[in-house]
């Protein structure tokens, strides 16, 4: 049966970009303070075999500078900005993975393996570039960033398209993207690990993968500085995931949801 998890932003890391996005958080006027600071949550459908659902906060903190930047749970620097279009440099989290006693044992048991003979998915850090580009016709964001931490040793390589809805001071973007997940990025976070078959777990490995997400985003300024933002996303993971023996077996897609509060200071 699969539950409902609302957990730290890797659960809606994605619906992030809500609140902290290029087209979703403004520069500050002349002589405002650059800081952000408020409280979101995120939930998400079960991924992993056995995932039990948790309950936290979600800590919501950016930084737009000139140059620098800080945006939830990534940040970076302005290379260059121009006539709509953004060049950056880039450093965040990445918060997927799971603990190893996270993961149900009877869930594990009925693909025969025995969790204690499993290592955590730790998070990563990745470091990128990314260029953002936004018109009359929307906004194009592309993206690249690898793991820099030494958790999967794995890179990302994705696209995105929003086209931003204007009602009032309220902007609803729906958006489509793709993302492609390199096999070493791939194969940590949804395959079993040399040294797990070493011990006896069944060898699988996804190889490189692309999942393509639908979304909408929504932002709204209220009481002069305050800011609500929300997001709701579905992802579909492609058969070599869902076919991982460390996978729930209802987890056709992820559906994210996110929702935050914040004032600018």
């Amino acid at each position: 049966m699969k539950r409902t998890s609302v957990v730290v932003p890797a659960a809606g890391a994605v619906l992030l970009s809500a609140f902290t996005g290029a087209y979703a958080q403004p520069k500050p006027e002349p002589g405002a303070s650059p800081w952000g600071l408020g409280l979101g949550v995120a939930a998400r459908t079960d991924i992993y075999a056995g995932e039990s659902a948790k309950l936290r906060a979600v800590p919501l903190i950016s930084y737009q500078g000139e140059k620098f930047f800080w945006r939830g749970i990534s940040g970076g620097y302005h290379v260059l900005s121009r006539d709509g279009f953004t060049f950056d440099a880039t450093l965040g989290a990445r918060l997927a993975g799971i603990k190893k006693e996270d993961f149900g044992v009877a869930e594990l048991a009925a693909r025969g393996i025995n969790r204690n003979l499993l290592e955590d998915r730790d998070i990563g850090l990745d470091l990128g570039i990314a260029g953002s580009f936004k018109g009359g016709m929307g906004v194009v964001e592309l993206a690249l960033k690898a793991d820099v931490s030494g958790a999967s040793k794995g890179y990302e390589a994705s696209a995105k398209y929003g086209y931003p809805l204007q009602w009032g001071s309220t902007t609803i973007t729906p958006n489509i993207a793709v993302s492609h997940y390199s096999s070493k990025l791939a194969n940590y976070y949804y395959g079993t690990l040399d040294a797990e078959v070493a011990r006896g777990v069944v060898n699988y490995k996804p190889g490189s993968a692309v999942i393509p997400r639908v979304g909408v985003e929504l932002m709204r300024p209220f009481a002069d500085k305050w800011i609500l933002a929300g997001g709701l996303s579905y992802s579909a993971l492609p058969g070599k995931i869902r076919n991982s023996p460390l996978v729930d077996r209802d987890a056709n897609g992820v559906t994210s949801v996110f929702v935050g509060v914040s004032r600018k200071f």
